[in-house]
């Protein structure tokens, strides 16, 4: 490594989200000096839990926050159908045990909640709600990680480190304009994944990255999981995966976060950039319909599609951040949004012809004859004003990072763990969550691990 200035610690965090939040604070709470280091500025601090709004947890009997139960074998199961067995029953059980506690720990930090019977956001019985969202939940353990003493850096890029089993964690950050070495007995890693880092992203999805929207900050390059990965640290998951969602295009290119998310498409139909329908826009009911179209918009010509309604078929969506582009004809939409205007009129004519009828309630509601089907809420677009919400995938999270064992350290390629250098949050994810997701699980994972993490690190740190 390069000649810098030092400084020394017991444990080096590296990250600003809530997995190093909760790392830092549970080491600071062992009774160790903790160092926590924030490549983004102060403002975009957070991660990705700055954009969330809730978390899953296990929970055996109804608390104010959380209606229900909530049982570990129910939570297992629904991780098991998402992932579709991608996941490491040891951790994930780690994980779901780990959540039962986790809402009274935030509590005890600074976290608050949202009754469900009085707050804003809708009912759940496997998620507990923060009261004003992530950046709430974010800037009240900023609050007590400063209150406890650990000393957090912003505008702090780690640009080289260096480890082993016989010597401290050396880590090079940037900042200021020049080089500072750390120096720390342990280490807990919670950078996240590559999801920022569009060469990274070319190298997986090929030129189809250049049409990708970026859901959370620009800072999260993957810079550090590179340099744990040609330090000999293995990696887990596939590179070729990510979780995506349809979102609005004209959001901003990185940070969108939550309300650039499009939910209104079981309510039209939607077309690519030929103004053709691609896919059944009733095929899945569910709310968390939209997670399944990022992907299939990634595969569409240029990563584009459009979202058509009709007035009444806009008045069933929910409110979106962007207004929608209206226009009094079909052809003055598709002019709107530059698509074919022959095109889309043929489209959107074929499929009001394949609606079968009318006399039946609207989830039963399906064409025949048309290929793609619409085989729920078949409606046909004939009500004036017509509506258009321009759609790319919005990347979440990639299913991919490095291994870890249950006390979070991180695995080499040879198996063995390295006994200083742990990892939590969305950087060793994919450990759990090979594919797919449930909500509120990001935030569970990067709590309870980093909790368990920043323990670990103490105890070691401390001996």
């Amino acid at each position: 490594m390069s000649e810098a200035a030092a400084s020394t610690v017991d444990v080096l965090v590296v990250g600003g989200g809530s997995a190093a939040l909760c790392a830092a604070i549970a080491a600071r709470r062992s009774g160790v000096s903790v160092r926590m280091v924030e490549w983004a500025p102060a403002a975009m601090r957070g991660g990705n839990t700055r954009h969330a709004r809730n978390f899953r947890l296990m929970h055996d009997r109804s608390a104010w926050y959380v209606p229900g139960t909530y049982s570990e074998d129910a939570f297992f199961r629904d991780l098991l159908r998402v992932t579709q067995g991608a996941t490491d029953e040891r951790l994930a059980r780690a994980l779901i045990r780990g959540s039962a506690t986790i809402a009274q720990w935030l509590g005890d930090n600074g976290v608050r909640l949202q009754d469900p019977a009085a707050g804003a956001m809708p009912y759940s019985q496997r998620t507990a709600f923060f009261l004003g969202g992530g950046k709430a939940m974010i800037n009240a353990l900023y609050m007590t990680a400063a209150k406890l003493g650990v000393t957090i850096s912003y505008d702090s890029e780690v640009v080289e480190l260096a480890f082993g089993d016989a010597r401290v964690c050396e880590a090079d950050i940037a900042h200021g304009g020049g080089i500072e070495r750390v120096l720390a007995k342990t280490m807990v890693v919670c950078s996240g994944g590559y999801q920022a880092n569009f060469d990274w992203l070319r190298e997986s999805f090929g030129a189809a990255a250049d049409g990708f929207m970026i859901r959370g900050t620009p800072y999260v390059t993957g810079s550090v999981l590179r340099l744990l990965l040609d330090a000999g640290v293995r990696p887990v998951g596939d590179s070729s995966r990510c979780h995506m969602v349809a979102v609005d295009a004209r959001g901003p290119k990185f940070d969108g976060g939550i309300v650039t998310r499009i939910t209104a498409i079981p309510h039209g139909i939607v077309v690519d950039r030929d103004g053709r329908r691609f896919h059944d826009e009733g095929e899945d009911a569910r709310k968390t319909h939209f997670a399944r179209w990022g992907a299939r918009i990634a595969d569409c010509p240029g990563q584009i599609a459009y979202l058509i309604m009709d007035a009444k078929g806009l008045n069933r969506a929910l409110p979106t951040a962007l207004p929608p582009i209206r226009a009094d004809t079909v052809a003055a939409l598709a002019t709107a949004l530059g698509l074919d205007q022959a095109a889309l009129e043929t489209t959107i004519r074929d499929f009001n012809a394949a609606i079968a009828t009318d006399d039946v309630p609207l989830t039963a509601r399906c064409t025949s004859g048309l290929t793609p089907p619409k085989s729920r809420g078949a409606v046909a677009l004939v009500d004036p004003p017509f509506a258009a919400y321009p759609m790319r995938p919005g990347v979440t999270f990639m299913h991919f990072g490095v291994a870890v064992d249950e006390q979070m350290r991180v695995l080499r390629n040879d198996g063995k763990p390295a006994s200083n250098v742990f990892a939590a949050g969305m950087i060793m994810a994919a450990n759990v969550l090979g594919d797919g997701y449930l909500a509120g699980l990001g935030v569970a994972l990067s709590t309870v691990f980093g909790r368990l993490a920043g323990e670990e690190a103490a105890r070691l740190a401390g001996r």
